[in-house]
């Protein structure tokens, strides 16, 4: 069990670095085609474990994986008085200091023959394919892992097959452990029903899972039903007699119906005394579109509480709170519950949902990075989408107004701002870490 759970922890970390490889792969490529100079490609952050130099870019792979980058020259417009086109006001602010200092390390990283390769020499609609490139190729991988997991592997649904019996029909008022002995037979038992028969159709009318069957049975409480199924491959009809039993009134979708008064409607509806299989039915690629957005609908409105849910965490960890199992977690965290999910054992989550569920989660957390990416602040890619969009309004406003030309926007000048962000960001992953320590999300309790 220990190697399975290592297995999987390894699984975890290897397909989200891949996802992050292809994140920033999303930016390389772009840039390359633009004539942007790309230093350096890294997978991760903080010491360098491993790197590679083709071409003029270095290729490699950091300590701590928390993410990753590629490196731009020219991110900034260039230093005060080093092109005479760029005009910039004289300040002995901190803030500016800030600015102009870095502006004179981002100028010193290339020549003034490279001018023209920089990230700010890009035109408005340039910039802002390389910056969403990343966030695109995780909706991509999203989009992939969502129609496998649908339309490869499916959805769970309780099919027609059966798994069990009743043996009787027990009343609602009896105890939880009574026996059936001086109880009716169940009528599914007394027609000879076993485990492992696939009811094809009740009363003439096809089914095709456990609902469509219960629907038909529940419509013929007290009447005498042919039933058809297969079993051991030969197709047979037995007749069964459904009970009428009281239960709760459902929908056409199966879902409980609630009166006016907040409790539930009953309806006296067949009682066959079976219950269905549980697998996994594959759903046409068509609903692929629909879950998607689901899923991002759902992962967007987690994104925008973050700090709501960031705090609750905090509070869970440090007190005697139970932690929200729905809520955020970090790598540690993700990493844990892909090894619960490779080494749990247990005759009901075969190979196949085990897949399932991995795959499903990395599908999740590819989507997570994508809206993520996406909030419009420094140092995110949605901040950089945020200041080009931006640039592009002030050209134009300018060009409207027979101004001059602006020029590019100084991202330089929100880099305070950029560094609180960076620390809050950082500070919650440490929170998050710490969490899925002391506190961790379970699958399997």
């Amino acid at each position: 069990m220990i190697l399975l759970y290592v297995l999987g922890i390894c699984l975890m970390v290897a397909g989200l670095g891949l996802s992050i490889a292809l994140h920033e792969i999303g930016h390389l490529v772009p840039a390359k085609r633009f004539g942007v100079r790309v230093t350096q490609y890294m997978i991760g952050f903080g010491p360098t474990l491993f790197s590679r130099v083709k071409g003029e870019t270095e290729y490699g792979i950091k300590a701590i994986p928390l993410g990753g980058y590629i490196r731009m020259i020219g991110m900034f417009p260039p230093h005060k008085g080093e092109d005479p086109n760029v005009i910039r006001e004289d300040s002995t602010g901190f803030f500016q200091q800030m600015s102009e200092e870095a502006k004179e390390w981002d100028s010193s990283q290339y020549s003034a023959e490279d001018r023209h390769r920089t990230f700010v020499a890009l035109s408005v609609p340039k910039k802002l394919v390389v910056m969403l490139g990343g966030p695109t190729m995780n909706l991509l991988i999203s989009i992939v892992l969502t129609a496998i997991v649908l339309s490869g592997f499916g959805l769970p649904n309780v099919t027609a097959k059966v798994a069990a019996v009743s043996q009787c029909v027990v009343p609602a008022t009896a105890p939880v452990d009574a026996s059936c002995e001086g109880m009716p037979e169940a009528p599914a038992f007394a027609a000879g029903i076993k485990p492992g028969d696939v009811i094809t159709s009740v009363d003439g009318t096809r089914v095709s899972d456990f609902h469509e069957m219960s629907t038909v049975i529940r419509q013929h409480p007290g009447d005498e039903v042919d039933i058809a199924l297969v079993r051991d491959g030969k197709a047979m009809t037995v007749t069964a007699t459904p009970v009428a039993n009281t239960v709760v009134a459902r929908d056409d979708s199966g879902k409980p119906v609630k009166k006016a008064d907040g409790t539930y409607a009953t309806v006296e509806a067949g009682f066959l005394g079976v219950t269905g299989t549980q697998e996994l039915t594959p759903r046409p690629l068509t609903e692929v579109p629909g879950a998607v957005w689901e899923q991002f609908t759902g992962t967007a409105k987690v994104v925008v509480t973050l700090p709501v849910r960031v705090w609750d965490i905090g509070k869970a960890v440090f007190s005697s709170e139970e932690r929200d199992q729905n809520g955020p977690m970090g790598v540690v965290g993700v990493s844990r519950l892909a090894g619960e999910i490779v080494s749990h054992d247990s005759p009901s989550f075969s190979l196949k949902e085990k897949a399932w569920t991995f795959l499903s989660m990395l599908g999740s957390l590819n989507m997570a990075l994508f809206v993520f990416n996406l909030v419009p602040l420094m140092p995110l890619d949605g901040g950089h989408v945020a200041s080009a969009l931006y640039e592009a309004a002030r050209r134009r406003l300018a060009k409207l107004r027979g101004k001059p030309d602006p020029g590019p926007v100084d991202a330089s000048r929100m880099l305070p701002v950029t560094n609180v962000i960076a620390i809050a960001f950082i500070l919650m992953s440490v929170l998050l870490i710490y969490a899925d320590i002391v506190k961790p999300v379970t699958l399997f309790r």
